[in-house]
């Protein structure tokens, strides 16, 4: 019988949006300034040194992917606040972690080739007389 190859244990979907969002080095590092707690642009702009409406682009799109949160300063709403969006990033790291587990690895499958159950060994190996 032939052994089928299981669904993926994660929405491939999903985890390839937000690796296509993660492929950018600057927007890893602001992932990265982020982590170190909430920050506003210009804080941002200091360690990153980087243009501020590059930095806006690279938020917008975390921000799309749902990967950083903003708040306004209730104070002043000129103001924004960038942080992590915990729950996405707990999502990601258990898609991650489910879909590039180690243990995942199985060993061949014997379905097809000369040691295959599909490939009878008389149609393969030379007849020996």
């Amino acid at each position: 019988m032939k052994e089928k190859i299981k669904s993926p244990p994660t929405h491939l979907h999903e985890l390839a949006e937000r690796l296509k969002v993660l492929a950018e080095p600057k927007r890893l590092l602001i992932l990265h300034t982020l982590m170190e707690g909430v920050q506003c642009n210009c804080e941002l702009g200091d360690f990153l040194q980087m243009a501020p409406n590059l930095i806006s682009h690279h938020l917008g799109v975390l921000r799309q992917a749902g990967l950083v949160d903003a708040e306004r300063d209730p104070v002043d709403g000129r103001w924004i606040y960038y942080s992590i969006n915990r729950k996405a990033l707990e999502e990601l790291n258990q898609a991650f972690g489910v879909f590039f587990a180690p243990g995942r690895i199985k060993p061949r499958r014997l379905t097809c080739g000369p040691q295959g159950m599909n490939s009878p060994a008389e149609n393969i190996l030379p007849a020996m007389d």
